[in-house]
Order: structure tokens, then C-alpha cells, then sequence
């Protein structure tokens, strides 16, 4: 499946909302037809409309029957939904004349409002073009934002969008962060609609897209289902999808860290975490015949995944006086950093003598006072452990906590929007927090989870042999960010049969993996954030001929001298 598009009728003709349909940043366009969305290279796949589609030749009560079904689930927002006449009233150009046919095709007999007059050239264009072009009845679905932001929220939304005409800032905003946790990104949420467009029509285009990424990924559902037809076989439904809870969330609820935990967290850190973009490679990429994507979380902010699990914690647990405390190989300590300077909080970071000039001066620049705490991480965790103790500090660790892990969970939660048809996910391993969430997400799943780990720092894979958490030797390129010498119990009970396997990869891969990544994407990439990628072209993972695989790329905060040197 390649694009999808949400769309909603404007001043100025159409405005669409259009994005691949396995994740990525929205295009926003308007456009005076509709038709000129569906034409020339790279038009959208699926199209999911707020625009009536198929009319019948005469009406039964409050409007078609999917307006029908539709209003009585959206509580006081059930005006928002029109009732459409018949046919015949629809295609009349004069307004007396269509109420005239209007009242003669329905039962009880009504009228046209003026405001559902005013879409009627709207519908006819789109029932003309399904009408002449049958193919296009298969790419083509309604759908009403209210019941796409009912089925977001799961009950009635509470704010009107619009109170007499104008825009209500409680409606919209409700509707904004509704629309954050389905991964669309903030900048286009709060971005100026284009000319001939509100604001209001650009949220309902988005919600609308959300919808047709369901669609696409054969979660559609519509309402009535089976859809209707009219005299013309036009379909007569309204699209939302599917919001039922996988079934094996009954199963892991009872996990250490279940996925209601990500959901609250994902709730929580949603407008403070981005949503990070997944790079397409598709099906041969790389000398590979698996379809490969990368997840690009390398672009989050402070260059890691970590500020997932920060902000959770600082959003979720009390701050004392004294402010909050990690130890970190750098990225930790960055986005604790990065999180307790957007919240106002003091951080002070302890890090081994092993991290690199560039983490430690990252953690600087957000304002966090800086400690060398030993020669190794778990020497910096020990000194961290004493600060807290004597200070009442809280203490974010950087996996063995439950908020933690459930904050880079989101990530999983996140990257399954994205990609719905996922076979197997790579993911690098330090300490564990990062797999412990993803693997926690995908718990009971058909996705596979596999963890990777320098052959020199392999506390997982230990950990997995021997049934339970061991200590490790460490010497590896990435040892800064993936050198825990023991996971804790913590991460072991998450991984203990929701990670497929560990696979360990050469330091030699894990370097070339870097230059790959800065020479043909010019990401710039630490040795622990393409680990996960080195597995790939290092042969360590081998994907199976059609295999669906996902590559997390997940750390950036790398020494530019040295990635120069590697890329030379």
C-alpha cells in the first residue's frame, strides 16, 4: 500500500490530508476537484472523505441509514451530522425545487436545510465520478470526522468544535490531542491551513486520513456493515475502524509493564515526545529480499528514544525539592536533561568516564549539572544511588523502572501505527528499558521482537540462557549506550517471552552500519542507535524472502570528528 489521503470539503474546493499509509508527516493541499486528487503518479490509494456517497431514491426517517446509525453514537454531537435526501433532491439545481422533491421522497416528509443545500454540488461532484469510473468505488470511502474523533476517544466528544458559527479553542484543542495520539505530528496539527481552508477543515482532513490508514490496513468498518447500495451501485456507509483492543491485551494485562500502561503513558507524553518518521526502503533494499523500513527515532528529541521514558516519569511521579537524578552513558542523561529543563526541574547526571565529549555536552546544554561517577555505567548508577539517598533526588533509572519502560513503549505503540503489517522488529539492547516496552506492546502479537547486542556487551542474551539476570563483561565501539553489565529482574521478566531472540553483532558491522547510514541517508548515527542496522547488513539477522522488517534506529548524540573518520 503506498498513500492514503483524508479529505474534507473546503471554501476553496477540497483540502486533502495526504501521507504514505504506514506513517510519515502529512502533505497538506487544496485542490478545486476532487478528481485532481486521484490523478497522475503517486495519487493516493485510499481516500476517505467527509462527503456523502451513494444516494438512495427515497428516504426513510432522519436521512440515510448510515446517518442514521452514525448520530445515535455521538451523544451532543450528533448534529453534526446531516440528513441527506434522496437522490433526485440532491441532483436539483434550485433550492424550492429541491425541498419540493425532497419532501416527496421521504417519509415522514422534509425538507433541505440550507446548510446541507450548500454541500449538494460537492456530492454530485464525487457521485459523478464513481458513477463514471466504477475502479474508483474500491479507493473511495466516507467518512464523518465526529465519528472518526468518537472512535479516537472511544465515547461522544465533550467540547462542540464550533459554538454559533465559530471555532470553540476547547473543541479544537480536544480534537488536536486526539489526533496526537494517532501519531499525527504537532507541527501539522498547529500548522496554518492553506489559503481557502479553515482550520477546522484541516483537523477534520487529518481525522479523516486516520481513518484511511485504518482502511488500508484492513481494519475498516462501516456502518452499516455490509455497506448499502444505491440504484447506481454506489456503496451507502460510513467508514470508521476497528477500536476494539487486540485480544491478547486480556492475555498481558497481567504483564509487568502491560500495554493500558503504554496507552496512559502515550496519553501522558503526547505534545512532549515527537512522532518520529519511518523510512521506506522496500523489498530488495540493501541486497536484502525482505520489504525493510527504518524507524527513525534518531530524530526524537536530545537524539534518542530515552525522552520517552523521561517525560513519563517526570510527568507520572512526584518531583521533590532536590529534583531528579539518573546515571547515564549519555543518553539518559540527556533527555532527563532535555525533560527536566522543559518542566522546570533540576537535574543533576552521573556518567562513567566512558562517555563521549558529545553526550556529555549535550547533557550540559539542557542545564543539568554533570558528575563523573567511575570508570563504567554501573559505577555511575552506584554513585547516582548514593546522590539520591542523601538528597531525596528522584531517581529515573534508565530501564529498571516500570515508567521508564512503559515510556519507550510508546515507541512500539507508535511504530504499529505506522507499520500495522510488521513481521519482525530489530531492536539494539543496553540496559533493556527500550525492547523490555516494545516487546511489552507487541506482546501475544504476530511481530516478532529481536534483539541485537554488541558481541562484546551481551547482558540479555546472557540473561536468556540462563533463565535469569547474570553479570557480564563489557567491551564494545557502542559500550557507551549499550554497555549495562545486567539487565535487573525488571527487564528480564518483560523479555523473558515477549523477545524472540537476541542476535549479536561484530563491532566492524556495527561502525560500517554507521557509514552506511550517514553515506546513503546521511543519518548521523551513534554506534549503539545502528546497532540494530548493523545486525542487518552484517548478517547477524538474516530476513526471509518477503519478510516485513522493521530496523529501529535509535540514537544520534555521535562524535561528529569520529563519524567523519568512519565515513571517510
Amino acid at each position: 500500500m503506498g498513500w492514503v489521503a483524508g479529505v474534507d470539503g473546503c471554501k476553496a474546493g477540497w483540502i486533502a490530508a495526504i501521507a504514505p499509509a504506514g506513517g510519515g508527516a502529512p502533505v497538506i493541499r487544496v485542490v478545486r476537484r476532487f478528481a485532481e486528487l486521484l490523478e497522475g503518479e503517486g495519487a493516493p490509494e485510499i481516500v476517505a472523505v467527509d462527503m456523502p456517497i451513494g444516494l438512495p431514491d427515497r428516504i426513510a426517517g432522519s436521512g440515510r441509514g448510515p446517518e442514521q446509525l452514525v448520530r445515535a453514537l455521538l451523544g451532543d454531537r450528533q448534529s453534526s451530522v446531516f440528513s441527506i435526501p434522496a437522490r433526485a433532491a440532491v441532483e436539483a439545481l434550485d433550492y424550492r425545487e429541491a425541498c419540493a422533491l425532497a419532501s416527496a421522497s421521504s417519509e415522514p416528509a422534509r425538507r433541505v436545510s440550507k446548510q446541507g443545500f450548500h454541500l449538494f454540488p460537492k456530492i454530485r461532484e464525487i457521485d459523478i465520478l464513481l458513477r463514471d469510473e466504477a475502479a474508483l468505488r474500491n479507493r473511495v470511502f466516507e467518512v464523518h470526522p465526529e465519528f472518526a474523533f468518537r472512535t479516537l476517544a472511544g465515547q461522544p466528544l465533550r467540547c462542540p468544535k464550533k459554538i454559533r458559527g465559530a471555532v470553540n479553542p476547547a473543541g479544537m484543542a480536544e480534537r488536536r490531542a486526539l489526533l496526537a495520539e494517532a501519531c499525527i505530528p504537532a507541527d501539522v496539527l498547529n500548522s496554518r491551513p492553506p489559503r481557502g481552508a479553515a482550520a477546522d477543515d484541516l483537523l477534520d482532513a487529518l481525522a479523516a486520513l486516520v481513518v484511511a490508514r485504518h482502511i488500508a490496513a484492513g481494519r475498516g468498518k462501516p456502518f452499516p456493515d455490509p455497506p448499502g447500495r444505491d440504484s447506481h451501485g454506489l456503496p451507502i456507509a460510513i467508514w470508521t475502524f476497528s477500536a476494539d483492543p487486540p485480544a491478547q491485551d486480556a492475555v498481558m494485562s497481567d504483564r509487568p509493564v502491560s500495554r493500558p500502561m503504554i496507552e496512559d503513558a502515550a496519553r501522558r507524553i503526547a505534545g512532549h515526545a515527537r512522532v518520529t518518521p519511518v523510512m521506506r526502503l522496500g523489498a530488495g533494499a540493501l541486497g536484502s529480499e525482505a520489504d525493510i523500513s527504518l524507524k527513525l527515532e534518531c530524530l526524537q528529541h536530545a537524539g534518542s528514544f530515552k525522552t520517552r521514558g523521561a517525560f513519563n516519569n517526570l510527568l507520572s511521579l512526584t518531583v521533590p525539592a532536590a529534583g531528579v537524578s539518573a546515571a547515564s552513558g549519555g543518553n539518559h542523561g540527556a533527555a532527563v536533561a532535555y525533560a527536566a529543563s522543559r518542566r522546570g526541574v533540576k537535574a543533576t547526571i552521573f556518567v562513567p568516564e566512558i562517555s563521549p565529549a558529545a553526550k556529555i555536552e549535550a547533557i550540559k546544554r539542557f542545564g543539568a549539572e554533570v558528575v563523573v561517577g567511575g570508570a563504567q555505567y554501573d559505577d555511575a548508577q552506584a554513585a547516582c544511588d548514593r546522590f539520591a539517598a542523601e538528597t531525596g533526588a528522584l531517581k529515573i533509572h534508565p530501564f529498571a523502572a516500570k515508567e521508564t519502560i512503559a515510556g519507550q513503549g510508546t515507541l512500539g505503540r507508535e511504530w504499529a501505527g505506522q507499520e500495522p503489517d510488521l513481521d519482525t522488529v530489530l531492536v539494539a539492547v543496553g540496559g533493556g528499558g527500550l525492547i523490555s516496552g516494545i516487546a511489552s506492546w507487541f506482546a501475544g502479537s504476530r511481530v516478532k521482537v529481536v534483539g541485537v547486542e554488541p558481541e562484546g556487551s551481551r547482558a540479555l542474551q546472557a540473561a536468556l540462557e540462563a533463565k535469569g539476570p547474570v553479570e557480564v563483561k563489557v567491551a564494545s565501539v557502542a559500550a557507551d549506550s549499550l554497555g549495562a553489565r545486567n539487565v535487573g529482574p525488571l527487564v528480564y521478566d518483560c523479555c523473558k517471552d515477549a523477545v524472540d531472540h537476541v542476535v549479536l553483532v561484530a563491532d566492524d558491522a556495527i561502525t560500517e552500519a554507521q557509514k552506511v547510514l550517514w553515506r546513503d541517508f546521511r543519518l548521523a548515527v551513534e554506534p549503539g542507535g545502528a546497532a540494530a542496522f548493523g545486525a542487518l547488513i552484517g548478517g547477524a539477522y538474516k530476513p526471509a524472502k518477503g519478510e516485513r522488517l522493521g530496523v529501529l534506529v535509535c540514537g544520534a548524540n555521535v562524535d561528529l570528528a569520529k563519524l567523519a573518520v568512519i565515513a571517510a
